[in-house]
């Protein structure tokens, strides 16, 4: 049987911030970041928001420095962040929009650039079916410094939820996309119904052009 799945970003879509952002002052204020490692970060961020980012080279970088590190620690780490800061920045409308795909018998998927660390637990906690993200490669419960290419962004997107698809029997021509960044452009566009939520100034832009729904999720 063919299903239909409705597919949320994460950041400032499902949750009212940047998690990413919130991760960098977590490590700072444990002493995890020197200065010129959060402002390097933090640079990092506003390329990514202005989609002026090699994304995949920045996070092989990154990913670079963790190689020998435990995966079961940060999975750990990870969680307990979640629950005390990101949780409670989950928004109010994305639950109800959630319930509603629910009584409609879609799947439901975070689809986001975020690491599974973050990701996974709050598809847990929202009661979501999984999660596509960028995946760091692991061996031996540690892992290697390198990502599962492509990292889950722009068309890399499109290729996660293909295969998700492909495995999953989901129509993608009748399922559901929500995502406030331009950078999304390539899987708005794979899917039959796509919604923006809180745009930037590009796909707002280009949503109105499209004729595409457009919402504010406050």
């Amino acid at each position: 049987m063919v299903r239909t799945a409705a597919f949320f970003d994460m950041d400032n879509t499902l949750l009212r911030c940047n998690s990413g952002r919130r991760w960098i002052d977590y490590l700072r204020r444990h002493g995890e970041l020197t200065r010129l490692e959060m402002v390097r970060a933090l640079t990092w961020l506003m390329r990514y928001k202005f989609t002026a980012l090699d994304f995949e080279n920045v996070t092989q970088r990154v990913v670079a420095g963790m190689a020998g590190g435990d995966e079961a620690e940060l999975v750990e780490k990870c969680r307990l962040w979640v629950h005390a800061e990101i949780l409670c920045e989950v928004q109010a409308a994305a639950r109800e929009r959630i319930a509603r795909h629910r009584k409609d018998g879609h799947v439901c998927m975070i689809l986001s650039s975020s690491p599974r660390y973050v990701a996974e637990p709050v598809a847990e906690a929202l009661g979501l079916d999984g999660v596509l993200c960028t995946r760091l490669e692991v061996e031996g419960g540690r892992f290697t410094g390198r990502i599962q290419p492509p990292a889950c962004y722009g068309v890399g997107k499109v290729h996660w939820a293909e295969q998700f698809a492909a495995q999953e029997q989901v129509d993608l021509a009748s399922s559901w996309f929500y995502t406030d960044s331009y950078s999304d452009l390539p899987m708005l566009q794979r899917v039959g119904q796509r919604v923006v939520i809180n745009p930037d100034p590009r796909l707002r832009r280009y949503a109105r052009r499209a004729c595409w729904m457009i919402e504010q999720w406050q």
